[in-house]
């Protein structure tokens, strides 16, 4: 808070630093990767659909807006996760574990629509989530996504999946790009 000293000087007193929003960090987690998505699909061209609950094992859709050769305006939907557990991420892929009932409608072959699984690796420290400043806004979080079809199957009486997230599959502007060329194409994935 400022005001004017009797003499005329600009009288400054110490401001207390706002109070922390309260949120569990699992709920700002789930925030966060959401608001990765819609910063990376922004940047894209592509809009977002957004999901009442993910019941039906997936988050939000990612849509584009173009036309491709076979189809016009396609779309996927993504599972989302978030972690700080950097010891999960290897040389060649990010280790992730989902439950049985999780990872059996991600990866339900009568899915009309293609899912990802989408894993956003972020700092243990929630202070380092974001450095904003006058010259810009950056993260140290990163996605990494599989198709759900790649997967793999879940045995019989298990109750968790452990699945492989190839570290090439960034998710990232180009990425998700790609990822529509594909989609409305008609490729295979």
């Amino acid at each position: 808070m400022s005001g004017v000293n009797g003499n005329g000087s600009l009288r400054t007193e110490p401001v207390a630093e706002a109070p922390d929003g309260g949120l569990p960090i699992t709920a700002r987690q789930e925030q966060f990767s959401l608001a990765f998505v819609r910063m990376v699909a922004a940047a894209a061209g592509c809009s977002i659909k957004s999901h009442e609950t993910d019941y039906d094992g997936v988050d939000i859709t990612v849509v584009s807006s173009a036309e491709y050769e076979k189809y016009y305006c396609p779309e996927f939907e993504i599972q989302l996760k978030c972690t700080t557990q950097h010891h999960l991420l290897k040389d060649d892929h990010l280790a992730w574990s989902l439950e049985r009932d999780r990872f059996l409608k991600l990866v339900n072959p009568k899915r009309f629509t293609p899912a990802l699984l989408g894993v956003l690796l972020i700092p243990e420290d929630p202070h380092q989530l974001l450095d904003l400043s006058e010259e810009g806004m950056t993260s140290s979080s990163r996605m990494y996504w599989e198709h759900a079809t790649n997967l793999g199957r879940i045995e019989d009486g298990k109750a968790s999946r452990t699945v492989r997230l190839p570290r090439i599959n960034l998710f990232d502007v180009r990425g998700l790009q790609s990822l529509m060329h594909r989609i409305g194409e008609g490729g295979q994935w």
